[in-house]
């Protein structure tokens, strides 16, 4: 490919590819975090986790990347790049929080009731070291507890607010991995010497 435009069959590629991806990426986020659930499930409300599913999703993100600009002949605009990036995090992103609500809500019901906890019992400790006043304590812990349950176990609104969130974030991450993997084709074919 010798322009960063793509055709109409490149696009098709691109797009199978990064839907594709998606989903792997989704799978294995959800065999992890089903892995993790059951073997060791206070591990989910401990940094060193969070670290880690970090990390892996950086490794993820850019494995998957990676893959997609190859698929489509290895070179590709910033803007194309930005495209295919967001729409790879965008449904990876919407299929795990989908996954994680549908776990919480009908699967295993307790899975909300225990990270609620989890979360509640963060919160206090996190109050009462910010203040001795109980007034804000409570009133700090109160606070805490709604955008928990926003996040462990939403509503349809808080659902669509949830999306909304993690999508401009996405869209900032997807801006910065575009602009590290962008490529543009060389200018000049590559002379072949005799």
């Amino acid at each position: 490919m010798t322009t960063t435009n793509l055709n109409t069959e490149e696009k098709a590629n691109a797009r199978k590819a990064t839907i594709t991806n998606a989903l792997i990426w989704t799978f294995i986020n959800i065999v992890i975090f089903l892995v993790v659930y059951y073997a060791a499930p206070s591990l989910l409300s401990n940094a060193a986790y969070g670290i880690v599913s970090f990390a892996i999703s950086i490794a993820l993100a850019i494995y998957f990347i990676r893959d997609i600009r190859t698929k489509i002949g290895g070179y590709w605009s910033f803007r194309t790049a930005l495209k295919y990036i967001f729409l790879l995090f965008f449904v990876q992103m919407v299929l795990t929080i989908g996954f994680s609500t549908v776990f919480g809500k009908w699967i295993e019901p307790s899975y909300n009731d225990t990270r609620l906890e989890q979360a509640r019992n963060q919160a206090v400790e996190q109050a009462e070291q910010m203040s001795s006043d109980q007034d804000k304590v409570d009133e700090m812990i109160a606070q805490s507890e709604k955008w928990a349950k926003m996040f462990i176990d939403p509503d349809l609104k808080s659902f669509t607010v949830l999306l909304g969130i993690f999508a401009i974030f996405y869209f900032i991450g997807a801006l910065i991995f575009a602009a590290i993997f962008k490529r543009n084709p060389p200018v000049f074919a590559p002379v072949e010497e005799e």
